[in-house]
């Protein structure tokens, strides 16, 4: 069994990206540890949850069926309601590293968190399993070597896709303003921009579905390593599957 260490912001996370990993993760004999802020219970990203406010796009935009039912579990699990706190993370104390995404206003503190991107480096540099999906690929990008260099600079990687940010912000712009541009810069972006070559980004192919417990292949990740990264909740079940073996057959 390994231990797995989950941070999420105040508020604003998404929660298949969250859900979904967990109940595969514990379904597998794994133990996920939470980690917020301030040690008290995160709170989602509501329209995700609830689709209100999303207007007639909110089936396609919102968690689907069977992700609201994993974050539905897991928000009641004891782990997510006792959460420790970022300055209690102690690397030596975990196996592996989880960070999902979301991509409201909320997600900026835990993006930007100096504390977090320390650990993210502390985990790469014990060679241990890093998985990170959406935004949370920004804080990985985040984290930065002494010489200045992102953890990920040499690594392969994807993250949410230009089109796809950009096609969530105009379909709902008007109505939502920004609310789908969590940064002036797109992810895609600023990953790239912190990699070591241009095709070190991988796109993936067009997500026109969005995979589940009986459609895994149609989810996309890359692995590099001991690390795992995949674009949006659409890829969370292959996301989940292929981190769960990753954990449990690490490459050296």
């Amino acid at each position: 069994m390994a231990t797995i260490l989950m941070p999420l912001p105040k508020r604003d996370f998404d929660p298949t990206e969250t859900g979904v990993p967990w109940r595969m993760l514990r379904e597998r004999g794994h133990r996920i540890v939470f980690a917020t802020p301030d040690g008290r219970p995160a709170e989602a990203d509501p329209m995700m949850v609830t689709g209100k406010g999303l207007g007639v796009f909110a089936s396609l935009l919102k968690a689907d069926q069977h992700g609201r039912r994993c974050y539905d579990e897991m928000a009641l699990c004891d782990g997510f309601r006792q959460p420790i706190r970022y300055d209690d993370i102690r690397v030596g104390d975990y196996d592996a590293l989880l960070l999902p995404g979301g991509h409201a206003k909320g997600m900026r503190p835990y993006l930007e968190s100096e504390r977090l991107q320390a650990a993210v480096l502390a985990f790469f540099a014990e060679h241990k399993a890093v998985g990170a999906i959406c935004h949370g690929v920004v804080l990985a990008a985040r984290a930065r070597t002494g010489g200045g260099k992102s953890i990920l600079y040499g690594r392969k990687t994807t993250s949410l896709t230009k089109f796809m940010e950009l096609s969530a912000w105009a379909l709902t712009a008007l109505y939502l303003g920004n609310y789908y541009r969590t940064y002036p810069t797109t992810v895609e972006d600023e990953v790239r921009a912190a990699l070591a070559r241009p095709a070190d980004f991988i796109t993936g192919p067009v997500a026109l579905v969005r995979d589940g417990p009986d459609r895994p292949d149609a989810g996309f990740t890359v692995r590099d390593g001991n690390y795992l990264s995949a674009r949006w909740p659409g890829d969370a079940h292959r996301f989940a599957s292929d981190f769960a073996s990753m954990v449990e057959r690490p490459s050296l």
